[in-house]
């Protein structure tokens, strides 16, 4: 691809309010100007950083959760959708342990995701397979093996979004406004600038550039996840985890005592505080694996 043909494909991405809310819908997380209040959840993205305090890993967490009252365990496992191959497959390995595993896919109640599966042809999976061949990574739903019965489906089917998104007033536009209102913030805090993103779009290392500068805005979830939020929950983050949740709570009845919660990793802090006041469960420990390298 000539430089001009490659500035021309990308050049949404040199607008920091479309590229926050590209990171939103990458990590099914968003972005808020205002001040959220703290929580006790661990960090479910983050960069590793050496000695040197140089960038080299994004790392995504696998929380440990058990019951205080019985043995039921849970562990929620971030995701971010695009990442390396090698972290999907000890992804892979981690979930054949697992009595059942609710994941993440906004299609009909029941779906099973057949192995190698090339995305929905959604606009967002088109986002999610452009941005992998732009940062020379693996796109999730092709290197995540579904196939297991141990896998459940435990999201909303697009009728249950849709209607839900209606009935809230909630859409595009309004995402879009609190996205943007994050990325004036970022901005003003000194985040990734145009000039930097431009450099690294033209670098000879564009795809590791190009993640540090990605990864520095993920790292952000704390403030990122609760802009698409908003004050009163949003369909893309609390309304789906409140369908996982439901689902998992069939799991439980049915017996299984060693569950997965697979999700992006912006939904995660909200799932943190249902299991710890919904569910009765303590955090015993949090193990990170790199998702993407960073040199």
């Amino acid at each position: 691809m000539s430089r001009s043909s490659l500035f021309n494909s990308l050049k949404p991405l040199v607008d920091r309010r479309l590229w926050t809310l590209i990171l939103s819908i990458l990590l099914a997380s968003g972005a808020q100007a205002e001040t959220a209040p703290e929580t006790d959840a661990p960090e479910f993205v983050r960069v590793k950083k050496n000695a040197d305090d140089r960038p080299v890993a994004l790392q995504t967490a696998i929380a440990h959760y058990t019951a205080k009252d019985g043995d039921l365990k849970i562990d929620l496992v971030g995701a971010v959708h695009i990442g390396e191959d090698a972290y999907y497959q000890d992804l892979n390995k981690r979930f054949k342990e697992y009595d059942a595993v609710m994941y993440e896919l906004v299609a009909p109640e029941g779906t099973r995701v057949p192995k190698g599966h090339k995305g929905t042809g959604s606009a967002v999976s088109g986002l999610q397979n452009g941005m992998k061949d732009i940062l020379e990574l693996e796109f999730q739903l092709e290197k995540v093996d579904y196939s297991p019965e141990n896998f459940v489906h435990a999201d909303m089917s697009p009728e249950e979004f849709a209607k839900d998104m209606a009935d809230r007033g909630d859409g595009f536009l309004q995402m879009f406004a609190r996205a943007m209102g994050q990325g004036l913030v970022q901005q003003s805090k000194g985040g990734a600038n145009d000039a930097a993103i431009m450099m690294a779009l033209f670098s000879n290392n564009r795809a590791i550039k190009l993640r540090r500068l990605f990864a520095s805005q993920i790292s952000d979830m704390d403030n990122q996840m609760r802009a698409i939020e908003g004050k009163n929950g949003s369909t893309i983050i609390s309304q789906r985890n409140a369908k996982a949740f439901e689902v998992m709570g069939k799991s439980i009845k049915d017996g299984k005592k060693n569950i997965a919660v697979f999700y992006g990793a912006g939904h995660l802090d909200d799932m943190h505080q249902r299991l710890l006041n919904d569910f009765g469960m303590e955090l015993k420990s949090v193990e990170y694996l790199d998702a993407w390298k960073l040199e």
